[in-house]
């Protein structure tokens, strides 16, 4: 994936740098859990990584605990520790869409509360966060401040989202991950029925280069028959999902909607 290299800052350097981060607990030995604990140790944090049975025993042992648990599981997680409330000052959890209220069991107990979701697709315990953009709040300017030191500590770039908007910041992350894996299946479903096998392995570089493009120009990465215009071969293509596939109709038609109100509005910006 060279197209998709960057210069990436040393950000765990510079959080190895700052003041000393609290004893860290992590509950939720998942894919989240294991792959923040591993991000964790190569910064020099050693955190307890405890699943539930063993949580409130990690959790009285540490100033600082981040649930990585479902995000139904979050408030259950939350009371079943709000007893190590102190030593624990802070509490935290990895939901990109859950709002901090979900910690109200340790915010009674005097904890500060705060969220840090790493903007990065986590198929496994050894993800690599290191670069990630990692999107944060807190129910106060010091715990806000915590979960921007952790993140940094953690080799991430925060940026702070508000309580209101997290639906909607998490609704972009899913369509920009997500729903681009389902995206890609499509389209190499729609090969395989159309005679072609590795539709995966042959469509990779193109997906990768586009990802590449977009990366770097935005919507001007826009090609294909929608981008110049070609009303004759998007007809052929409806024909041909009609004939073979008519389950990609509907998600076809609305992508297709959204590239031309793309194109329409680069011409626009170029006129």
């Amino acid at each position: 994936m060279r197209e998709l290299e960057r210069d990436i800052p040393d950000l765990a350097a510079q959080g190895a740098a700052s003041e000393a981060m609290p004893r860290l607990a992590i509950i939720g030995p998942g894919r989240a859990g294991r792959s923040i604990a591993r991000a964790a140790e190569l910064a020099g944090l050693s955190p307890a990584l405890a699943g539930r049975d063993r949580a409130l025993e990690a959790c009285r042992r540490a100033e600082l605990a981040l649930l990585c648990v479902p995000d139904a599981a979050i408030g259950d997680a939350c009371a079943s520790i709000a007893s190590a409330v102190p030593p624990l000052r802070y509490v935290g959890h990895v939901s990109g869409a859950t709002a901090l209220t979900a910690l109200a069991p340790a915010a009674a107990r005097g904890a500060e509360v705060f969220s840090l979701h790493p903007l990065q697709t986590i198929p496994d315990g050894d993800a690599e966060l290191a670069g990630s953009a990692c999107a944060i709040s807190g129910s106060s300017t010091a715990a806000l401040g915590l979960a921007e030191g952790l993140a940094m500590r953690l080799g991430m770039r925060p940026f702070a989202v508000a309580e209101e908007d997290r639906t909607a910041y998490h609704a972009a992350a899913s369509i920009a991950s997500n729903l681009l894996v389902a995206l890609e299946e499509s389209a190499a479903r729609l090969l395989r029925k159309a005679g072609v096998e590795a539709g995966r392995e042959l469509l990779a570089p193109l997906v990768l280069r586009t990802a590449a493009n977009w990366a770097e120009r935005g919507a001007d990465a826009l090609t294909g028959p929608i981008a110049r215009g070609d009303t004759g071969t998007v007809e052929r293509h409806l024909e041909a999902l009609r004939a073979i596939a008519p389950e990609l109709l509907p998600a076809y038609e609305a992508l297709a909607e959204r590239a031309r109100a793309l194109a329409s509005e680069g011409a626009e910006a170029a006129a």
